[in-house]
């Protein structure tokens, strides 16, 4: 076997610098992306101890890859995967789906998604409509807005929580629960971060459990209700999946959507020809979609672990290490996308990963993209002068994530 590549060039963005965490990814990541893709799309990177892919085809392999595993339990010691390791909290503690290998992930997966169908999915769309033009009701008569606080981050919370029969008075809970929990999907996470996300997290969790034994006695029409009735061959959720599933939706959930939403809105007003083909033809909100989580993906990357000495490209990976893969980067990749840095609504043939690959594609993909066409369809038919303000634009200092923390728009 070959050995490890050095680095070709001591200026190519390794560690931190491949982070929100870094002012100048965290700006705008894709040219930190193309840089890397163009110098050593197979990265070591020795600061985080992982291995770097931005190369579409090989971002796919791994992603597709079942004998790869997700499980940071699997993870060596000190290595990148290994900072995602949960500690239980008593004899019930499940990790999430996300870290979760067949056949666990595939019993699990199995029994949300008979409760998580495109079909009941699409069962919303009136209810999510109702949603959408209350929310630009109130912000009707005002000359401008942060639509990141009025309309993108509300939307899915509502959304969400009424799915799963959450009380309207504690849905603003709901809220800040998830915003502060989001922080344990960040492997670096400060230690005031953390004591925010775990008191938000038991908090959450212990409604939850409430919620989950309430139904057990009176089911109700919504999710939670669903997750518990669920069977297949005899095999039933316990509570403590039920708890962890929807802490997952809440909370992963919730966040993506916000920046799907919020990341889409930019990219129209960025590109002023796109939004009039948008205005011209309602029913290019689809592509358009599709285009917008090509072209600024909400989840930047997703991670494997190898579970046995393996390569990529010659480079040779042992057991245990992490393979990151920039799903953003796959997305910009030029051997793919031609004029990757271009938005185009009518873009055709997209495969895009914005939502991940193989057995761990985003189980709530039918929703992000049913609010997503639904949100910004309307908000674009009803606000024909929307334009930005043009004050500075701040992003969230949340890696794996990319999103606006504002983003005020003028309407009249």
């Amino acid at each position: 076997m070959s050995q490890r590549p050095l680095k070709q060039d001591p200026q190519v963005p390794t560690g931190v610098e491949l982070t929100a965490l870094d002012e100048r990814f965290r700006t705008d990541p894709y040219p930190v992306l193309a840089e890397l893709r163009g110098a050593e799309p197979v990265h070591h990177d020795e600061v985080l101890k992982r291995w770097v892919l931005t190369r579409h085809d090989d971002v796919d392999r791994v992603v597709n890859d079942r004998a790869l595993s997700a499980d940071p339990r699997k993870a060596a010691d000190g290595t990148y995967m290994s900072l995602f390791r949960g500690e239980p909290q008593d004899g019930d503690f499940q990790p999430s789906i996300l870290f979760l290998d067949p056949p666990d992930h595939t019993r699990l997966r199995g029994l949300v998604t008979k409760a998580f169908t495109p079909r009941a999915v699409e069962r919303m769309r009136p209810r999510i409509q109702e949603i959408v033009d209350d929310l630009l009701d109130a912000v009707a008569d005002e000359d401008g807005f942060d639509l990141m606080d009025a309309f993108a981050m509300p939307l899915p919370t509502i959304v969400i929580a009424e799915m799963l029969g959450v009380d309207t008075a504690d849905q603003a809970d709901f809220k800040r629960w998830s915003d502060e929990s989001i922080q344990n999907f960040n492997p670096m996470i400060t230690e005031e971060e953390r004591e925010r996300a775990e008191a938000a997290g038991m908090a959450m969790q212990e409604y939850l459990v409430r919620a989950v034994a309430q139904r057990r006695e009176a089911p109700r029409d919504d999710l939670i209700s669903s997750m518990i009735a669920v069977e297949e061959s005899g095999d039933q959720l316990t509570n403590a999946e039920i708890v962890t599933m929807t802490s997952l939706l809440l909370a992963a959930g919730n966040v993506t959507t916000t920046d799907l939403i919020g990341n889409g809105v930019l990219a129209l007003l960025q590109h002023p020809d796109e939004l009039q083909k948008l205005r011209d033809d309602p029913s290019l909100i689809k592509s358009a979609v599709e285009e917008i989580l090509r072209y600024d993906s909400p989840v930047v990357q997703t991670a494997r672990i190898t579970e046995s000495d393996t390569e990529i490209e010659g480079c040779p990976i042992k057991k245990g290490e992490s393979i990151l893969t920039f799903l953003a980067s796959a997305n910009h990749d030029p051997e793919v996308y031609p004029e990757p840095e271009q938005f185009d609504i009518t873009r055709e043939g997209t495969r895009h990963h914005a939502f991940g690959g193989g057995i761990h594609y985003c189980l709530g993909a039918p929703l992000a993209r049913l609010e997503a066409e639904i949100g910004i369809g309307t908000l674009v038919q009803r606000f024909p002068q929307l334009r930005l303000t043009g004050a500075p634009l701040e992003w969230r200092r949340l890696p794996a994530f990319r999103g606006l923390i504002r983003l005020p728009v003028l309407v009249s």
